[in-house]
C-alpha cells in the first residue's frame, strides 16, 4: 500500500481532528465545516487545504469517493448530558448526514468523535442502529472512550470515538491506549505564559496550578461571553488559582494581585494545540473554537492506528458492535 494516506473531514471546526491526522501523516483531500470563523483558522493556518465552507447536509461526497479516512466532530448537544439529549429527535444530530456520505464515498476507514453522554443506555437502540446501517455497508463498527490526558494533553477530557472499517481490514485495528507521556500540570503547562508580563505571582500560582485541568467547553452562540463553564467546573478551576469566570486578552502584569483568569492561548495550550496555531476572529469566537476542538494528540494516536490498520500491522482484532 502506499504511503500517502487520504482524508476527508467533515465538521472540521477550527483544526484540532485535522492537525492531528496530518501528523499522523495524512493529506486533507477537503475539510467541510459550516462556522466562518473556523474555516478562517483554518486557511489562515493552512492556506493549501481545500476548505469547503457549507452546511454537510448539502454537501455531496462523491468527488472523494475511495478515500482511506473519512474523519469529523459531529455536534454534541444532541447526546450531551448538559442539553436535553434528544439524540436523533435533534435537528443537529448529523449521523445520519454521516453515514450518508460513508454510502457515497465509501472510505477504507471513519472516525467520528463525540461526547461522553452518547454511551448513555438511552442511545442503546441509537448506536445500533448506526452499526446496523453501516454494516450493510460493509463496515465493522466500535465506540471507544478515550480521555485526552493518556495522550499527554493537561486535561481531563474524556471523548468518545466511534470507528468504521471495511470487515477485510477490521481486525487489523486496535484501540490506542496511551503515548506514555504524563500530562504536565496546569501550572507546568502555562507557566511561561502566567509569567510572560512578568508577574510577580507567578511562582506560587505554579504551585497551586498542581493539578491537570477540568475538562474545557466551548459553549455555544446562544450563550453569552467566554468562560471556563458552568459553576462545578469554575469551582475546581479555582482550586489550580483559576478563575473560570471569563477570558483575558493578554497575561496578568507585574503587580496583579488575586487569581489570574486563562488567555485564549493559554486554553489552546491545555487542549493540546501549539503555540503556532492561530485562531482567527475576536476573543469569543476564538475561544469557543478552542474549547469545542478534538485535542490534536489524541486525534494523532488514533489515526495512527488506522495506518497501522491499513497497512495490515497484526494487532488486537476489532469487536463489532451491534
Amino acid at each position: 500500500m502506499s504511503d500517502n494516506f487520504t482524508s476527508l473531514e467533515v465538521c472540521a471546526g477550527a483544526g484540532g481532528q485535522a492537525l492531528g491526522l496530518e501528523n499522523a501523516g495524512f493529506n486533507h483531500e477537503g475539510l467541510v465545516e459550516i462556522d466562518n470563523c473556523c474555516c478562517k483558522t483554518l486557511r489562515l493556518n493552512r492556506p493549501s487545504w481545500n476548505v469547503v465552507e457549507g452546511d454537510i447536509s448539502e454537501f455531496d461526497g462523491t468527488p472523494f469517493k475511495g478515500v482511506d479516512l473519512l474523519a469529523g466532530g459531529l455536534p454534541c448537544p444532541p447526546f450531551s448530558v448538559a442539553g436535553k439529549q434528544l439524540g436523533k429527535e435533534d435537528e443537529r444530530n448529523l449521523f445520519p448526514q454521516a453515514i450518508r456520505l460513508v454510502d457515497e464515498i465509501r472510505p477504507k476507514t471513519v472516525m467520528i468523535e463525540n461526547v461522553r453522554g452518547i454511551l448513555g443506555a438511552v442511545f442503546s437502540d441509537y448506536r445500533k442502529w448506526i452499526a446496523g446501517q453501516l454494516r450493510k455497508l460493509d463496515y465493522k463498527t466500535d465506540w471507544h472512550l478515550l480521555n485526552a490526558s493518556d495522550f499527554g494533553v493537561p486535561q481531563l477530557r474524556p471523548r468518545v470515538v466511534f470507528v468504521a472499517i471495511k470487515k477485510e481490514n477490521a481486525e487489523n485495528f486496535s484501540w490506542p491506549t496511551t503515548s506514555g507521556q504524563t500530562p504536565p500540570t496546569v501550572g507546568e503547562a502555562l507557566f511561561d505564559l502566567m509569567k510572560e508580563k512578568k508577574w510577580k505571582g507567578a511562582k506560587d500560582w505554579k504551585k497551586q496550578a498542581g493539578e491537570i485541568a477540568p475538562t474545557i467547553v466551548g459553549g455555544s452562540k446562544k450563550h453569552g461571553g467566554p468562560d471556563l463553564g458552568p459553576t462545578r467546573a469554575k469551582k475546581a478551576w479555582a482550586t489550580l488559582g483559576v478563575d473560570g469566570h471569563g477570558v483575558w486578552d493578554e497575561p496578568p502584569g507585574p503587580d496583579f494581585i488575586g487569581m489570574p483568569r486563562l488567555t485564549v492561548r493559554m486554553v489552546a495550550r491545555l487542549q493540546g494545540f501549539p503555540d503556532n496555531w492561530l485562531f482567527s476572529g475576536k476573543k469569543t469566537p476564538a475561544y469557543r473554537q478552542v474549547g469545542n476542538a478534538f485535542p490534536p494528540p489524541v486525534a494523532r494516536a488514533l489515526a495512527e492506528n488506522l495506518k497501522a490498520c491499513l497497512t495490515t500491522c497484526k494487532v488486537v482484532p476489532l469487536r463489532a458492535v451491534g
